[in-house]
């Protein structure tokens, strides 16, 4: 039963993702044809003609790869969201910190694998490129550790609106971080998002005040996150052999560094003794989805920072927003959320305000070009 719901919760991505990438498409053909018009208009001046060709051709060539990079992030952030709360939840696993070290842990194994066999290479980790990517990496496994502990106590649904504060954050972060302004209608749709926000945790029939305090720090370390990744990333190149730091080797200088911090964390907060106890460790299924889940942790850390190379911090979480309605609706069928009419209001609302906010940024970045 849980098969076919996650089979039937996956089309529902699958068709979102498709009208989403329709969209875009013919807003890639438009341009193109813009651009064949300018040609024809200039017929005595050949060399300009193909200059502006190739610049046009560039400009789609970036677009679509920002638009691959984009639906692949998508898929993988929901699909690892909706593992995640079935292995907290339905597993009632109470080890959130060992389940990012493992999953970490099997994203290093891959990666390293790959790279072995000569499918892959990726830069030394020297003891200077540790230094500058050590900061961000905090960021990073505080960022999936809070991710779990808020899945534990809350619904999928209220996860996802929840989320939408992560937007605020991260604009007024653009703000004073990159002197970077916004128009009336982002801030407008921004404070619609905050709105949600709080009428959504207002009548949450599981409302529970542990869950929403480790959302909330979430929401502050994932907008954190997206800001200072781009700026290490620029810095990190710098102390490379070659100069060059592709999403592979961050992939795996992330998940590495992550590997001690987390058994420390495990340490602290006494994971050892509920893994002595607990008999989930027996069950050859439990190894099957939590390995799984491994394994979309390390497409949601390539296709994160994949699609933070192609956009800006701003598009990477207003494109998460978007991702929040298929998400929700998954959310709420698979896992039988108990929901009322107010807060049902309140979800739609939230998901709402993150589809005017997308179209808020595409309208302000369109304008900023002409």
């Amino acid at each position: 039963m849980m098969h076919c719901r996650i089979k039937e919760a996956m089309r529902v991505q699958s068709s979102v993702v498709a009208l989403f990438s329709l969209l875009v498409e013919r807003g890639s053909f438009s341009m193109k044809a813009v651009n064949k018009n300018d040609e024809d208009l200039e017929n005595g001046m050949l060399e300009k003609d193909t200059e502006k060709s190739a610049r046009s051709n560039k400009v789609v060539t970036v677009h679509n790869k920002a638009l691959l990079s984009g639906v692949a992030y998508c898929i993988s952030s929901c699909s690892m969201i909706l593992v995640n709360k079935y292995v907290l939840s339905s597993y009632d696993f109470n080890a959130g910190i060992s389940l990012m070290l493992y999953q970490n842990f099997v994203s290093v194994v891959v990666v390293s694998t790959l790279r072995l066999f000569g499918v892959i290479s990726t830069e030394p980790l020297t003891w200077k490129l540790v230094k500058v990517w050590l900061p961000v990496n905090v960021i990073f496994v505080g960022m999936l550790i809070t991710s779990m502990f808020s899945l534990k106590y809350i619904n999928v649904a209220m996860v996802t609106v929840l989320k939408n504060v992560t937007n605020v954050i991260t604009a007024v972060g653009e703000m004073y971080l990159f002197n970077k302004t916004h128009d009336n209608r982002v801030w407008t749709a921004l404070f619609l998002m905050i709105i949600s926000a709080i009428s959504g945790g207002v009548t949450d029939l599981s409302f529970h005040a542990i869950g929403y305090t480790w959302q909330i720090i979430n929401c502050f370390l994932t907008a954190s996150y997206s800001l200072t990744l781009r700026r290490v990333m620029d810095t990190a190149k710098q102390v490379t052999k070659s100069g060059n730091l592709d999403e592979f080797s961050m992939v795996l200088l992330n998940n590495t560094l992550s590997l001690p911090l987390g058994i420390v964390l495990i340490l602290i907060f006494n994971e050892v003794d509920y893994l002595s106890r607990t008999p989930l460790l027996q069950l050859p299924t439990f190894w099957l989805v939590t390995t799984f889940s491994g394994f979309l942790g390390l497409a949601i850390s390539f296709t994160s920072m994949w699609f933070l190379h192609q956009t800006s911090a701003t598009t990477y979480s207003l494109v998460g927003s978007l991702n929040k309605i298929p998400l929700s609706v998954a959310g709420i069928f698979l896992f039988h959320v108990p929901t009322s009419l107010e807060n049902s209001a309140s979800i739609f609302f939230g998901l709402l305000a993150g589809v005017f906010f997308a179209r808020a940024k595409m309208q302000e970045k369109s304008q900023s070009r002409s």
